[in-house]
């Protein structure tokens, strides 16, 4: 079952359930999904879904911080909330030490051994790692690996 029509599934599943918020932040993610479709004319597959997912985290993420912030914590605990939902179809975090061996791949794959060569290593890992590690947090190791 691709992660779109678990989506849907679990949209229908939070009607009959009556549980609103989930239902909410399900069609919130049903919206995206099918305006990138309709923008780029395309059926987003697993990846580009994931894609979309990740984007939606960032956005609720900057949001909590911003919230944070300006002292209204409701907000921020209702982004929060909306944030536990999407995370619950993005796939199981990497650890530390399973990204740093995929950098280190990257960078004997690529053969980098300064700063300058951060973008091949970066795009070697980007697809490796989509959606299960903030590419913010990787691209900050490969630096530091790289003495940048």
């Amino acid at each position: 079952m691709s992660l779109k029509e678990q989506l849907t599934d679990d949209m229908k599943t939070a009607m009959r359930g009556g549980d609103k918020d989930r239902l909410g932040v399900i069609r919130l993610v049903l919206a995206a999904i099918k305006q990138r479709e309709v923008d780029e004319r395309i059926q987003l597959d697993d990846a580009q879904v994931l894609s979309v997912l990740e984007k939606m985290l960032k956005q609720r993420k900057d949001s909590v911080t911003q919230y944070s912030a300006a002292g209204r914590e409701d907000l921020a605990d209702v982004e929060r909330a909306e944030m536990v939902v999407i995370e619950a179809y993005m796939p199981a975090k990497l650890s530390e030490a399973e990204v740093d061996a995929l950098i280190d791949a990257a960078i004997a794959e690529t053969g980098a051994s300064s700063a300058r060569d951060m973008g091949k290593v970066v795009g070697v890992v980007k697809g490796k790692v989509a959606g299960r590690a903030d590419m913010g947090q990787v691209s900050a190791r490969i630096k530091a690996k790289l003495g940048g």
